[in-house]
């Protein structure tokens, strides 16, 4: 089964790279002496400001594995759009297997609202306010790869922009005329 880890396996390396330990699995093969145990390790990276990544590793000692999931998962960083270098462009979901995850933007000072896996991605990721939801299973593995899904899927209005050909003042704008309309509204109805 696996265990979840407190925020006292986390590390920042001498180049500014975070590491979070989300869940070790002890795995036990049945010889003919007895058992032999090995351990599986899921490790989250970034750099706190935009760049995360995720690595999975196994190894007979629980460093070992840690140490590998680590390097994998420095292998695989990509980067990720901020708004305002603090939280989401926009609201999102994520899938995969049984995992779903629904991200939300969140004003200044919401900080994270999220589960230990999810908590662990925006953290090293370095969002500062986001609220989340995973529904559907509680298995770390899943629940970091539904987050990294909605993560990737994830526009910036500067990538819409250069897509649709358009300024990104355009952009910005129907979202923030979008936000006005909804307090017109409100205001209606009081």
């Amino acid at each position: 089964m696996a265990r979840e880890h407190n925020n006292k396996a986390d590390k920042e390396d001498g180049d500014g790279i975070i590491d979070k330990l989300v869940a070790v699995n002890r795995v036990a093969k049945v010889v003919k002496g007895g058992k032999r145990f090995g351990f599986a390790a899921l490790v989250v990276v970034g750099d706190g400001k935009g760049k995360v990544g995720y690595g999975s590793g196994k190894a007979k000692e629980v460093s070992d594995a840690v140490k590998k999931a680590t390097e994998d998962a420095k292998k695989h960083m990509i980067r990720i759009a901020l708004r305002e270098g603090r939280t989401l462009h926009h609201d999102i979901a994520g899938r995969f297997g049984a995992g779903k995850v629904y991200l939300r933007t969140a004003s200044p000072g919401t900080g994270i609202i999220a589960g230990g896996p999810m908590r662990a991605v925006f953290e090293a990721l370095g969002v500062q306010d986001v609220v989340a939801k995973s529904i559907g299973t509680s298995n770390p593995h899943n629940m970091v790869k539904a987050t990294f899904d909605a993560l990737t899927r994830m526009r910036s209005p500067r990538a819409i922009a250069a897509k649709r050909g358009k300024k990104v003042g355009e952009i910005i704008g129907r979202r923030e005329a979008g936000a006005n309309s909804k307090e017109k509204i409100e205001e209606g109805k009081e």
